[in-house]
């Protein structure tokens, strides 16, 4: 990316808002993981993961060419949003069979099935509209549209957390109903106060051009969040709802440090699609890596200083995972590497080249973690194994990602 004026202000912008999401979502986390018991917790981030993941299936991956049209055509958005809204609802039958299914593999005899489906439904109604609002305001290079939607989203789901945590007798169920009330408030913020003003016209000839973009964008998209949350469900599967729990904590600790890598993601992806090109040679690539991975590692030890000095800063249940941060110290750079090299597929349009490789990562990612809990999990060596899975998860999306993109010139 060139250091341009306005690259740079749009950067920081975007950074701004994470900023602020940031700190909001650290209070939030905070709350909800020191409020809930460690195997609560467990229970709902792995299941605010699965909707995630099943989120990514609303209007069949249709968000991939709204974002194109919002930053290369944004007259035919109004089009666009008619085709998603009525693709979106074609692909709640097929979300709400999923979400059946992945309760009887996973989550049935450990928690009840409504607070799952309300879990399940704040992330496919709630939080996945507000990010489809946030994303036609990036397109549109309303960046700090964007940054204050998001902010005030992750305002609204702390002030739920602050209202679970006064309650007399908090539980997983009591959770699930506020986390769903504030993510669904906040998409309704999105749609009335942030969404662009448009004429909406649905044209039917124009979807089915646009489905094969569709649908291989949603499916990399569905295969990036497995590939990245699938290790929460495994620890699930392998560890049970307490070791979970603890797991969860730590890499939601670490996903925090994510924050300035995604906002450079998301620019980088503008100015590649913009100008039909990656600038820069081997060297430059080298060195972008490097800040990430330097940013990345920077922002854990950071944390791990703090709970050195104030082993409770961030509460008892932080404190009690605490002890898998040192471990795990350069899971952060292989985890932002490898999203960081997906993005770089994906904005160079070679969008079933990016499914091939997240497929890829999936399976190593399952295979590893299953070796990994099989063999040592009983000793407690665990997270200090989980840097060599993550280090070969990077080696693989690094050599299939660059040696892709080399041929593409």
């Amino acid at each position: 990316m060139s250091p341009d004026r306005a690259s740079i202000a749009a950067y920081l912008t975007i950074l701004s808002g994470s900023a602020g999401r940031l700190v909001i979502s650290l209070v939030y986390f905070l709350i909800v993981a020191n409020t809930l018991t460690l195997g609560e917790f467990g229970i709902f981030a792995t299941a605010s993961a699965t909707g995630v993941i099943l989120s990514r299936l609303l209007a069949f991956g249709f968000v991939s060419p709204v974002y194109r049209v919002a930053t290369v055509k944004p007259r035919l958005l109004g089009t666009y949003l008619a085709g998603f809204a009525a693709l979106g609802l074609l692909s709640l039958p097929l979300i709400a069979l999923a979400s059946w299914g992945t309760y009887a593999l996973l989550f049935a005899g450990k928690v009840a099935l409504l607070p799952f489906a309300t879990i399940i439904l704040a992330e496919v109604l709630g939080w996945r509209l507000v990010e489809l609002v946030a994303i036609v305001n990036n397109g549109m290079r309303r960046f700090r549209e964007a940054a204050l939607l998001v902010v005030i989203g992750s305002g609204l789901r702390t002030l739920a957390a602050i209202g679970f945590y006064l309650q007399a007798r908090p539980t997983l169920e009591g959770w699930a109903f506020a986390y769903l009330g504030a993510t669904a408030l906040s998409a309704l913020i999105g749609f009335l106060v942030f969404l662009p003003r448009m004429r909406l016209a649905f044209v039917p000839a124009l979807y089915p051009r646009r489905m094969a973009d569709a649908l291989s964008a949603g499916a990399a998209d569905i295969l990036f969040y497995l590939q990245a949350e699938l290790d929460k469900l495994l620890m699930l599967a392998f560890a049970g709802d307490r070791v979970a729990g603890l797991y969860a904590i730590a890499m939601r600790v670490i996903d925090l440090t994510a924050m300035p890598v995604r906002s450079f993601n998301q620019m980088l992806v503008q100015k590649i699609m913009q100008e039909r090109g990656l600038r820069g040679g081997a060297r430059h690539q080298v060195l972008v890596e490097l800040a990430i991975a330097v940013v990345s590692i920077g922002g854990l030890i950071a944390i791990i200083l703090l709970l050195a000095l104030f082993p409770r800063a961030l509460g008892g249940n932080v404190a009690l995972a605490s002890y898998l941060f040192l471990p795990m110290l350069l899971v952060p750079a292989f985890r932002n590497l490898v999203e960081y090299q997906a993005e770089l597929l994906y904005a160079r349009e070679r969008t079933g080249s990016r499914v091939l490789l997240l497929c890829a990562v999936a399976a190593l990612k399952a295979v590893l973690i299953a070796w990994v809990m099989t063999r040592h999990g009983a000793d407690g060596s665990w997270a200090l194994w989980l840097n060599g899975v993550f280090g070969a998860l990077y080696l693989l999306s690094t050599v299939f990602t660059y040696r892709l993109l080399g041929k593409a010139g």
